[in-house]
């Protein structure tokens, strides 16, 4: 059994009752680390020191903003003594992205923990093999996707940010299970996005594939832009914060 839950799902905007989009796999592996990382983990119970690894999509903000307040919370309060190992995954360029956002946070005050975190480009997680892989977005954050593997022999996958392109796209026709960013509604004229006409053209493609939306526009609570939810094909699921999923042997979900 695979626990997923979806902590936030909302864009970078916050759409009135949603956190920034961040996602945890089994209460100890998360995908990025949003300025709301902080209090989305508490609301599920997490504690910061359980998180043994990070997977970094891209660098824009609304993604990895909460790193420095992560390192800070393990620091002072749930690992003091910096028991826990934390690996944190991504492209060439994310361990300095990450440092220098750190320095400029808390100047010093990171440094010994900055160091310690076993920097890598794909981590071994037990259970599941790992593939990162480039999709659509502003090329300046080197956006990626996630694909994991489990043992069982199916696959889940992560978005990120991205607008529909093959190498995201094949790689969901292969996934029991998908979590894909729908950032901006119909109007916007973007290559870098889903839009709700590529959600439903995505879900109809791959019929067999669980779709989860998140970092949508999406209105939860009271009405900023809109609380209208498009209509989608069955397979689709329009993620809320805190939504809980576990997923079988099959990655189905149960």
């Amino acid at each position: 059994m695979v626990t997923v839950e979806l902590l936030g799902s909302g864009n970078a905007f916050l759409p009135s009752g949603r956190l920034h989009s961040f996602l945890a796999i089994d209460r100890h592996i998360i995908i990025d680390c949003p300025p709301t990382a902080l209090a989305s983990l508490r609301n599920a119970g997490i504690s910061p020191a359980d998180i043994d690894t990070i997977l970094i999509t891209h660098v824009h903000g609304d993604h990895v903003f909460g790193f420095p307040f992560l390192l800070l919370e393990r620091k002072y309060i749930s690992d003091r003594e910096g028991l826990k190992k934390l690996t944190v995954a991504g492209s060439s360029g994310v361990r300095e992205r990450l440092t220098q956002l750190c320095d400029l946070a808390y100047p010093g005050s990171l440094n010994e923990i900055i160091q310690s975190i076993n920097w890598v480009d794909i981590p071994d997680l037990e259970g599941w093999t790992l593939e990162r892989f480039e999709v659509l977005h502003d090329p300046e954050v080197d956006p990626h996707g996630w694909m994991l593997t489990n043992d069982e022999g199916w696959s889940m996958l992560h978005s990120g940010d991205s607008g529909p392109c093959d190498e995201l796209w094949n790689r969901i026709g292969k996934s029991k299970f998908a979590i894909v960013e729908m950032g901006v509604p119909e109007w916007v004229p973007t290559e870098h996005h889903h839009r709700p006409s590529d959600i439903d053209k995505l879900a109809n493609k791959f019929p067999d594939t669980k779709i989860v939306i998140t970092h949508t526009y999406i209105d939860s609570d009271y009405k900023i832009l809109t609380k209208e939810v498009p209509k989608f094909p069955d397979n689709v699921i329009h993620g809320e914060d805190n939504m809980r999923f576990e997923l079988d042997s099959n990655g189905s979900i149960c």
